[in-house]
C-alpha cells in the first residue's frame, strides 16, 4: 500500500508508544489490555486529529491555501489541533464553535480547548445550532466566502460526510506503525477499542488493517450518535476510505462494530461509567481521559471486559485519541470524583 500520491504536512510526533496497562489488566481479571498512545502526537497538547491534519494540511497547501477554515464544538480538539497546524504552517485560522452541550460554566466557555484556540491567534465565529452538520457546514461555506472577498485562498475542512475522508488516511497510516510495534514485540491483538464520533479515526483504522491483511476487530464506543445511526456512518466513511486509498472493497457490513451502551444522554454528558473510567485509567495507569471521547471509550473497553466480551486471554488495545485540554473545560463535571 502506498499513499505516496497524497499531499501530506509534517504534524505529529510519531510513532507514537504502544504500553501495556498492567494494572488496569490485573484489576479487571480479564483480558491483558494495552494502549497506543495517540494522545503523544504533539501538537498543542497531542491527540488523533494531528495524523488526520497531516492529510488535510498537505492538501490545502498544495492548493496554495492560506487560511483553513474548521467547525467543531466548543471543547472541539479538532478545533484546537487545526489552530496549532496553522500557526506551525504560517496559515490563517478561522475556527466555528457549535453549541452541542448545554454547559453555561466559565471554564466550558473558555478554559481548556477554547483558552488554546485563543492562545494559538485562531479567529473565532460560534453557531448556535450543535446537531446540525449541513448547517455548520452551509456556515463554514459563507466564512470561507468572506475570506476570498478579501482576497485570501480558504481551506474548508467539513464535518458531514460526503466530502472525500482525508484524515481518515492518517489512520491507514497509522495501522502500519501499529502493525510493525506489534511485529518488534510479538504480539498479536484480538480486539482494538477506540472511539467513534465523526467516524474518521474509526473508518481509517478499519481500512488500515484489512488493507494490511489483519483480522483484528475494531470496536467502536459510541460519543456522539446511537448506535442506530453511527454504524452507516462508519459503513459510508470506511468505503469512502477504502476507495480513496485505492482498495475498493476491503471492508465489509459486518466488520463494523459498534456498541452505544456508555454513550449515556448524549454527547458531552456526564455518566457514572465515564467518570469511573477517567479516575481508573488516572490512578491505575497515569493516563488521562477527557469526559467526552476517551473518557466513554475507556468506559466500554471497561465494561466490555467486565461482561467476559474479549475472554481472559485475550490481548485488547485501547486507541488513546487524546483530548486532555477538554479536562479543564468540564472540570465541574470531574469534581466529585
Amino acid at each position: 500500500m502506498s499513499l505516496d500520491r497524497f499531499a501530506r504536512a509534517s504534524l505529529a510526533h510519531l510513532p507514537t508508544p504502544l504500553e501495556p496497562m498492567a494494572n488496569l489488566s490485573r484489576l479487571l481479571g480479564g483480558p491483558n489490555l494495552w494502549v497506543k498512545r495517540d494522545d503523544c502526537t504533539g501538537l498543542a497538547m497531542g491527540g488523533n486529529k494531528a495524523r488526520q491534519l497531516e492529510f488535510y494540511f498537505g492538501d490545502a497547501l498544495a492548493q496554495g491555501a492560506d487560511t483553513v477554515i474548521i467547525t467543531g464544538a466548543v471543547q472541539s480538539n479538532f478545533v484546537r489541533q487545526t489552530a496549532a497546524a496553522c500557526a506551525k504552517l504560517g496559515l490563517a485560522c478561522e475556527i466555528q464553535l457549535e453549541h452541542r452541550v448545554s454547559n453555561d460554566t466559565r471554564e466550558y466557555a473558555a478554559s481548556g480547548n477554547v483558552l488554546l484556540d485563543r492562545l494559538l491567534g485562531a479567529r473565532i465565529h460560534y453557531l448556535p445550532e450543535g446537531e446540525d452538520e449541513q448547517a455548520a457546514d452551509a456556515a463554514l461555506e459563507a466564512i470561507a466566502d468572506r475570506v476570498r472577498s478579501e482576497g485570501g485562498r480558504p481551506y474548508v475542512i467539513h464535518l458531514a460526510p460526503g466530502h472525500p475522508p482525508l484524515g481518515a488516511l492518517g489512520y491507514v497510516v497509522a495501522m502500519e506503525e501499529l502493525l510493525s510495534q506489534m511485529a518488534g514485540r510479538d504480539l498479536e491483538f484480538d480486539a482494538v477499542v477506540l472511539p467513534t464520533g465523526s467516524a474518521a479515526t474509526h473508518a481509517g483504522t478499519l481500512v488500515g488493517l484489512r488493507i494490511q491483511e489483519s483480522s483484528v476487530r475494531v470496536i467502536g464506543a459510541c460519543v456522539r450518535r446511537e448506535r442506530s445511526l453511527q454504524v452507516p456512518r462508519v459503513l459510508r466513511q470506511a468505503l469512502a476510505t477504502a476507495e480513496l486509498a485505492g482498495d475498493p472493497g476491503i471492508v465489509a457490513e459486518d466488520d463494523v462494530v459498534v456498541f452505544d451502551d456508555w454513550l449515556g444522554p448524549g454527547y458531552g454528558q456526564a455518566t457514572p461509567e465515564m467518570k469511573e473510567a477517567v479516575t481508573l485509567a488516572a490512578r491505575q495507569e497515569g493516563l488521562l481521559l477527557d469526559p467526552v471521547y476517551t473518557g466513554k471509550s475507556m468506559a466500554a473497553l471497561i465494561g466490555l471486559a467486565r461482561r467476559g466480551y474479549f475472554g481472559g486471554n485475550a490481548n485488547v488495545l485501547y486507541l488513546h485519541t487524546g483530548g486532555t485540554p477538554a479536562l479543564f473545560g468540564y472540570s465541574s463535571m470531574l469534581e466529585d470524583i
